[in-house]
């Protein structure tokens, strides 16, 4: 069986309102950039790097609430801690408004990541309820497209709050809006886990479906390579700000050039969902695996030897990230594919991994910024490599297979 789709929603607004739920993350992200030299100012951050932790410690939140929700999700169902998970998020994104100090903000930012951590995890099982295989891939390429509105707008609207408002209307704006998906999940998003195969919260069945997750060889080492190429894009993220303002001086043409690369990356993922069953999962995403790290290395080889001028510059990160939006949903199809019966504790291990050792490894490439492009490109290129290595591991050293047939994948 390819999909059980649930006859209370249809197959489009599904698509639509997961892309809107997984756009609460981005915008958590994303918004924020223009504004971290103001919030540096207003909480007197004399470093440039420091700015990055209102960033890192919304992700170390997400991160450590995706291994929380899975189970949750696979007991008592998807839309319950779903909910919950939502209220948490707007709640401390309009505590923030009130932040006296850094140290409350950077921890509002933390539970505001830690609520986000239902959405990744259960939307991401809700489409693996219904789907598998190359239609669970094309409706997650489907809802990640439609989510890239939200990296191409968010900075250019950041940009738009702090002209007319402080740094805290922003915070208004990512309430706000959570509210209305908020409002849209509770009417329409169906239950799409059955009574029967709901699992028990009990310790031992816990640790039985976390061993089912991590001792599989294919799923683990694709979600690992999932790890690899959020680390890379995360040590980009935390330091997009200073690559473009700092060192190409774009000033407020910022969300412009922020969100051309954020364009191509949706327009990669909408290829992608209308390739995915005509060439399958594995040769795509190898492809753009293999495609990202030369370019990559091509990229810190210039860097290395030369000041790498904008024109050049562009293109070749537009490469990579098209290349990030063609790989991210297979990669994470690919690694959910054997793991159906334990698809709520599958997302949640696998986003706990790739976001924990994302932040973790990202913001030491973040962390490392240095007045040029270097850090970046070096960044790029050893993940690149390291998420290569686990697909060549999980497909047992075969790049370019042919996937599973339906019945085989379910």
């Amino acid at each position: 069986m390819t999909q059980r789709l649930t006859r209370a929603i249809s197959r489009t607004e599904l698509i639509c309102l997961i892309a809107a739920l997984m756009a609460l993350n981005s915008l958590a992200i994303d918004i924020m950039l223009p504004a971290l030299p103001a919030m540096g100012a207003a909480f007197s951050i004399a470093s440039e790097n420091e700015r990055q932790y209102v960033i890192t410690c919304y992700m170390l939140g997400y991160g450590m609430g995706e291994i929380l929700f899975g189970p949750l999700s696979d007991r008592y169902g998807r839309r319950y801690p779903l909910l919950f998970g939502i209220a948490v998020y707007a709640t401390a994104a309009f505590a923030a408004i009130l932040a006296p100090s850094l140290g409350i903000l950077l921890g509002l930012r933390f539970l505001q990541g830690l609520g986000a951590a239902s959405i990744r995890v259960i939307a991401t099982s809700v489409v693996r309820d219904q789907y598998s295989g190359s239609a669970m891939a094309e409706v997650m390429s489907m809802s990640f497209m439609l989510m890239m509105a939200i990296p191409i707008l968010a900075p250019g609207l950041g940009q738009t709050l702090l002209l007319i408002g402080p740094w805290q209307a922003i915070f208004v704006f990512m309430a706000a809006f959570c509210a209305i998906v908020g409002i849209w999940t509770l009417r329409r998003m169906p239950e799409t886990l059955s009574t029967w195969n709901r699992r028990s919260l009990r310790f031992g069945a816990v640790v039985e479906s976390f061993n089912l997750v991590v001792t599989n060889r294919v799923a683990f080492a694709y979600g690992l390579a999932g790890t690899f190429m959020f680390a890379s894009l995360f040590g980009f993220l935390t330091s997009a700000q200073q690559i473009y303002v700092g060192i190409y001086g774009l000033g407020p043409y910022f969300p412009v050039a922020f969100a051309s690369v954020a364009a191509l990356m949706g327009l990669s993922s909408f290829t992608n969902s209308k390739l995915v069953k005509k060439f399958g999962i594995r040769r795509l995403s190898h492809g753009a695996v293999v495609i990202f790290t030369v370019a990559s290395i091509v990229w810190l080889a210039l860097a290395s030897t030369m000041e790498v001028p904008f024109w050049l510059f562009l293109p070749l990160l537009a490469v990579i990230m098209s290349c990030f939006g063609w790989a991210a949903a297979n990669l994470n199809s690919l690694s959910m594919e054997p793991l159906g019966d334990v698809a709520g504790t599958a997302s949640s291990v696998f986003g706990f991994i790739q976001t924990v050792g994302g932040v973790i490894i990202g913001g030491f490439i973040g962390q490392q910024f240095n007045g040029t492009v270097i850090p970046v490109a070096l960044g790029y290129s050893l993940m690149g490599v390291l998420a290569l290595l686990c697909v060549l591991t999980g497909e047992s050293g075969r790049l370019f297979g042919v996937d599973p047939s339906p019945s085989e994948a379910v």
